[in-house]
């Protein structure tokens, strides 16, 4: 028989940093910690945001805040495929041009262009 959930807790951490005191502090990786009812507990950690992995590969600190008039940087296709690829086990898809086009997505709303 399955153990019955008690409680699901999604939350970002700051890499590396986690302490078991509050407070969590901002967003860097998020994990989803499920609690049974018997006290059990599975911790999962996913990758980094999306949008951490675009300024990270763009090296900018962040997207350009005046959108459709001035655009903070500009993703290859080359670079996008490989956040693609890097993300898609958290995405909810498993093909890897849908990925793609969720990160292509993901960059037009930071105002970053995608060639």
């Amino acid at each position: 028989m399955a153990k019955k959930i008690k409680t699901v807790v999604k939350i970002n951490l700051k890499a590396a940093e986690a302490t078991p005191a509050p407070p969590v502090g901002t967003a860097v990786v998020p994990a989803v910690i499920t609690i049974y009812e018997d006290r059990s507990f599975d911790f999962v950690i996913k990758k980094a945001p999306v949008s951490d992995m675009i300024k990270k590969a763009l090296g900018i600190e962040k997207g350009s805040g005046k959108t459709p008039r001035e655009m903070a940087g500009t993703l290859s296709k080359d670079q996008v495929r490989k956040i693609a690829e890097d993300k898609i086990i958290d995405l909810n898809t498993k093909d890897v041009e849908a990925a793609m086009k969720i990160v292509e997505g993901t960059a037009r709303s930071m105002g970053v262009k995608v060639e």
